[in-house]
């Protein structure tokens, strides 16, 4: 019996096929040590870091590719991967204190991965549509958001490539 193993990861290591479908994310890899001379992000052992103390020594280092970092280039080009849709009269009601949980959630996942970023939150009409860089970004808003708040939540991965599509709705 075989599996399938295309949707596992993005490398193309023992016979996988690539499944990332990111546009940003440069196909021959990046190479170590680089910083992003705008989020001051650091990619160090094939990962992105956010730490300031490192750098600051490999800014000083000649040795050092300087560039800007995936997601500050989806930021600048407003690329979203996931987008988050808030509706309903209770978030307006509850609006500050879910912008805070919005932007707290952000920030935890920034430390861990400095590629998951909110590009923008805009009131549109009667809603409330976030941005994200990353899919997974846009999902675990939406989950936060209900487990504090409850409400409808309805979350979609379509499109190609894939776009994560959260809806979360709650009237008073």
């Amino acid at each position: 019996m075989q599996r399938d193993v295309s949707r596992f990861g993005i490398s193309d290591k023992r016979g996988r096929k690539t499944t990332s479908t990111d546009p940003f994310l440069p196909h021959e890899g990046t190479k170590e040590p680089s910083i992003c001379t705008t989020c001051k992000a650091v990619f160090h052992r094939k990962r992105w870091t956010h730490d300031s103390e490192t750098y600051r020594k490999l800014e000083l280092s000649p040795k050092t590719n300087k560039l800007t970092c995936p997601a500050c280039q989806k930021v600048d080009a407003g690329y979203a991967e996931g987008i988050v849709t808030l509706r309903g009269s209770y978030l307006w009601e509850h609006e500050e204190e879910i912008r805070h949980i919005l932007k707290n959630e952000e920030n935890k996942a920034y430390t861990k991965n400095p590629l998951e970023r909110i590009i923008r939150m805009t009131r549109q009409k009667d809603e409330l549509v976030i941005e994200t860089t990353e899919e997974k970004l846009a999902e675990h808003l939406g989950k936060v958001l209900h487990r504090a708040h409850q409400g409808e939540l309805k979350i979609s991965w379509a499109g190609n490539p894939d776009m994560c599509r959260v809806s979360w709705e709650r009237t008073l």
